[in-house]
């Protein structure tokens, strides 16, 4: 369903209450938000601060509404049921990592999101997304979904290669994951070119991870 804008933590989890009662009932939910998600609280959100979407006016009501919203302890009372809440690339990652060695999840969608997993165990969350490309640009704004449409595939897939060449000695990563809904959008030449230890992985990988991040963090989030 479309995220409705603009959107305050109230109304965020009166739309998630609305939407779980037209589901099968559960016994625990996970919930994936973009932005750095501290132990279920959030410290930051890019998305849900605007007027009408990503992009859009930013509202410094919704700024103060969010930062410091304890999501976790919010869901949990609104479904009844215990709840993690994550970054949503976090969320992504836990269906695709498989436990050896240091495994980087990119995932390319309205922004850029990062996970980061060593030996299974989910790792501090990094706002990858935020580091400097250039001057007023960002990694977020570099290879989002916007500069997509812009740039067409091909140019665009170039950027991609160019990020992962750029990371790939920060962090000498054992398996780089790349996935997220514009994966499906890296051309053949340009996923080639992003290195044998390198998987592309569906966007459904989520749905996946929505169940295995309970046993990947068992203790925390």
């Amino acid at each position: 369903m479309p995220t409705p804008y603009p959107l305050s933590p109230t109304l965020f989890v009166e739309t998630l209450a609305a939407l779980a009662k037209q589901l099968p009932a559960a016994d625990r939910a996970t919930i994936g938000l973009p932005g750095m998600i501290r132990h279920g609280v959030v410290i930051k959100t890019p998305h849900y601060i605007t007027k009408s979407g990503p992009r859009s006016k930013v509202l410094p009501e919704l700024v103060e509404a969010w930062e410091g919203f304890d999501a976790r302890t919010a869901l949990t009372e609104a479904l009844g049921i215990p709840c993690k809440v994550l970054n949503d690339a976090e969320v992504h990652a836990a269906g695709v990592v498989t436990g050896q060695g240091l495994e980087v999840v990119l995932t390319l969608g309205t922004g850029l999101g990062f996970a980061l997993f060593d030996g299974g165990h989910l790792a501090p969350h990094l706002e990858l997304s935020q580091i400097p490309v250039k001057p007023d640009v960002v990694f977020d704004n570099y290879i989002g979904e916007p500069e997509r449409r812009r740039l067409g595939d091909a140019l665009w897939s170039r950027r991609v290669v160019r990020l992962v060449d750029s990371l790939r000695p920060v962090f000498l990563w054992d398996r780089l994951y790349v996935g997220g809904g514009n994966s499906r959008h890296l051309t053949p030449t340009s996923v080639a070119r992003l290195g044998d230890e390198t998987v592309i992985v569906p966007n459904g990988a989520a749905l996946v991870g929505g169940s295995r991040i309970w046993l990947l963090t068992p203790g925390g989030n």
